[in-house]
């Protein structure tokens, strides 16, 4: 018996505004830097890392150098402060017209 498998990744999922803030509400309750870098890599992917530069008024290679500094940014303690307090991120669509709004 042969079996086929086809490539997966989480950018084939990240459709609908609601989808990418599922997404990314999972991933900061989790407090990883490195996970929360890599899920806001995947939903500028999903979107097009140009036409999400473009939406926030900077080059291509401005924007990948900004998600390349959060990599290597320390914000595990930020992390650690909210827990301590009892709270986390949330991530809600706002409305209106944009690449992550309601439309």
């Amino acid at each position: 018996m042969r079996s086929f498998t086809t490539k997966w990744t989480i950018q084939d999922y990240l459709n609908t505004p609601e989808a990418i803030a599922g997404y990314l509400e999972a991933v900061f309750e989790g407090g990883d830097p490195k996970l929360i870098t890599t899920a806001l890599e995947d939903v500028a992917r999903s979107k097009g890392i140009s036409q999400i530069a473009s939406d926030a008024g900077v080059s291509r290679e401005a924007l990948c150098g900004v998600l390349g500094k959060l990599a290597n940014f320390k914000h595990a303690p930020f992390f650690g402060v909210l827990k301590a307090m009892k709270l986390t991120l949330k991530v809600w669509v706002e409305e209106g017209p944009g690449p992550f709004k309601a439309e």
